[in-house]
């Protein structure tokens, strides 16, 4: 059964022993950023919530954290074609394209080239 909480809000766990803790949501910028750096190890990471820019726009919803903008260099896209590097980025973070965010501007480069 899916929790009817909304995706960015805090989760309520029930603690061994007995007690109910509330945990605070991760920011999805941070989740994104863990992600990929588990998936790529990258030399370089920036990861920009644009939200702000969208507002009134198809995607945004109040409180932000739809519209995104990701800078990373790694070794791991040495070699692939940018359709590769984005699909990538994009198989790493499926369950956040598929949840809240709207949009993900992507900027992906091995060592030693530019964007």
């Amino acid at each position: 059964m899916r929790a009817s909480r909304p995706w960015f809000a805090a989760l309520t766990v029930d603690a061994c022993d007995g007690r109910r803790l509330t945990l605070p949501a991760m920011a999805t910028r941070d989740i994104i950023t863990e992600k990929l750096r588990k998936a790529f190890a990258p030399e370089s990471l920036r990861v920009e919530d644009e939200s702000h820019r969208h507002e009134g726009h198809a995607g945004h919803r109040p409180g932000g954290e739809t519209h995104f903008r990701v800078y990373i260099v790694s070794d791991a896209f040495r070699g692939k074609s940018r359709v590769e590097r984005h699909r990538m980025i994009n198989a790493a973070l499926a369950a956040e394209l598929a949840g809240g965010i709207h949009a993900l501007a992507i900027h992906a480069a091995a060592p030693g080239q530019g964007f």
